[in-house]
């Protein structure tokens, strides 16, 4: 009688579901070290503007390195400022550079804090958006991709809620990585937009007395296109909303 087979060994779990959770970690460092929550406002953005101007003259490449770095560590970490990160991004490097260099830098955190998401710690990142997840479960479930596009292009929930959501919704990475960059495109665009006319009225001299430099800057015509923009993509929403309740009376 031959002894029995030994039961094979349980297999062990790999170490590599925790490199997001380690990512985000090391980006929440990051965004500390460079103390970024301390730096999220327009008055701390024009009081360095001469410094920070002086840097991007000096190596442009290093400037939206270290721009992307930080955006990227601000979103993977759930720290609130993107918006004012991309209005920012616009200011330094113009609507162009600054709006690529704010939805590439989005877009790869967001993608870290999804992946973290689905790791040991998800349950952790689950309780932070708890309330969200029962309002979203059913878009997620009928049709993820086409749901998290929309979620993208209106601001209907948290921007961190949406980064999470799809994780515990089982929605694939291809999907999630997709309807992310398409998504961001327009809100990074407006928002850098708005910072590039932004400078560009503080630069007409107005800024020396604040009543004077807010009319410039509301008015300016590189600013008014973009805040128009913002209100579109704000009232979306409810254009989608209104248009489905006429499709669902005239099938009725």
């Amino acid at each position: 009688m031959t002894d029995p087979s030994p039961s094979p060994a349980p297999p062990q779990k790999s170490l590599s579901r925790f490199v997001p959770i380690l990512l985000v970690a090391g980006a929440f460092a990051l965004a500390l070290a460079f103390r970024v929550h301390e730096r999220l406002s327009l008055d701390a953005l024009y009081a360095q503007s001469a410094a920070l101007d002086a840097f991007v003259a000096r190596n442009i490449i290093a400037a939206i390195a270290v721009f992307m770095l930080i955006y990227g560590a601000v979103v993977a970490s759930s720290i609130p400022g993107a918006s004012f990160l991309t209005l920012s991004g616009g200011f330094l490097f113009g609507t162009w550079v600054g709006g690529a260099a704010a939805w590439i830098a989005a877009t790869i955190g967001a993608t870290l804090i999804f992946l973290a998401a689905r790791t040991a710690f998800g349950d952790l990142l689950r309780a932070r958006a708890s309330g969200w997840l029962e309002r979203l479960g059913n878009g997620f479930r009928d049709n993820a991709f086409n749901y998290l596009l929309a979620l993208r292009l209106t601001p209907i929930a948290p921007f961190f809620v949406v980064n999470l959501a799809p994780a515990f919704f089982n929605v694939k990475l291809r999907d999630y990585l997709l309807a992310t960059l398409i998504g961001m495109i327009p809100g990074a665009f407006v928002y850098a937009s708005v910072g590039a006319g932004l400078r560009a009225a503080l630069e007409t001299g107005a800024a020396s007395d604040p009543s004077e430099a807010a009319r410039a800057i509301l008015f300016s015509p590189v600013v008014f296109g973009p805040i128009l923009a913002l209100i579109a993509l704000a009232l979306l929403p409810v254009v989608i909303k209104a248009l489905r309740g006429r499709r669902a009376e005239t099938q009725a």
